[in-house]
């Protein structure tokens, strides 16, 4: 008699604790469901792509990153910010793009570090990036990447970068370039030529007339590439300085059909 007391009161104490269980876990569950019930669709979307990001597979976290970045939501590149410590260049460089939707100070107070990588190609995004914000917090820094750093992909892009967020202080460095003439011992390879054209195609975006001299003798100099060229005739027609309206008819005359097409469309731009 009394085994079967014990074995009863066994079941008994096992199917309570089996009941407080499936409570518990019921209550989890329920408790989830209007936790996730409370949550906007967009909110949804950028939840489920934020917990993508703790994957351990790189294109699971790069496809993420491109999702959140195409919802154009801030919210959406809030979540993508956990992204730019990466242990990967490859996520680095995306997450760098996903923060197009954010005020302009916000993201590149968030890019600016990623000036400093040492991967080239994380460094070269993010001052694509940093263009993209138009926030002139970024100038100085990018000014430092164009006269110092060593590879021309970098540079270039962050010439694009200032032209694109236009602040005057860009201009003396973007001469320098153009005309070779930069004190900095470390740009030695400053010539290159897509980082001279993108000097003078942001000299025009600026419009400054500061840059018009340099622009004038780019164009002026049948020893530069043709696309460098090119650029500064465009550029001129940008800033509209009747003082270049000599070098572009001389243009006109070139051999290159797109060189004297730019600079007929440079000169009427100026009438």
């Amino acid at each position: 008699m009394q085994m079967r007391f014990l074995q009863t009161s066994a079941l008994r104490e096992g199917l309570l604790v089996l009941f407080v269980s499936l409570v518990f876990v019921t209550g989890a569950s329920y408790a989830s469901g209007q936790s996730n019930d409370r949550l906007t669709p967009i909110q949804q979307r950028i939840e489920m792509q934020r917990r993508r990001l703790s994957s351990s597979e790189v294109e699971d976290r790069r496809d993420a990153l491109m999702k959140l970045g195409a919802m154009k939501h801030p919210d959406a590149s809030r979540a993508a910010m956990s992204a730019l410590n990466d242990s990967e260049p490859i996520i680095r460089a995306t997450a760098a793009h996903s923060l197009e939707a954010l005020p302009g100070s916000e993201a590149a107070a968030a890019l600016l570090p990623l000036l400093k990588d040492k991967q080239e190609l994380v460094r070269r995004e993010a001052a694509h990036a940093l263009g993209a914000t138009r926030s002139r917090s970024a100038a100085q820094p990018l000014i430092e990447i164009l006269t110092t750093d060593k590879e021309a992909g970098v540079r270039a892009a962050a010439a694009i970068a200032l032209g694109q967020i236009g602040d005057e202080a860009a201009v003396v460095p973007l001469v320098e370039i153009l005309s070779g003439s930069s004190s900095k011992k470390k740009s030695k390879t400053q010539n290159d030529e897509f980082v001279l054209r993108a000097a003078a195609q942001s000299l025009g975006e600026i419009r400054s007339h500061a840059g018009v001299a340099a622009l004038i003798t780019t164009l002026n100099n049948d020893g530069n590439p043709i696309d460098v060229r090119r650029a500064a005739a465009k550029a001129l027609g940008l800033i509209g300085d009747s003082s270049a309206m000599p070098a572009l008819k001389a243009a006109i005359a070139s051999n290159d059909p797109y060189l004297s097409q730019t600079a007929k469309e440079a000169l009427r731009r100026m009438h």
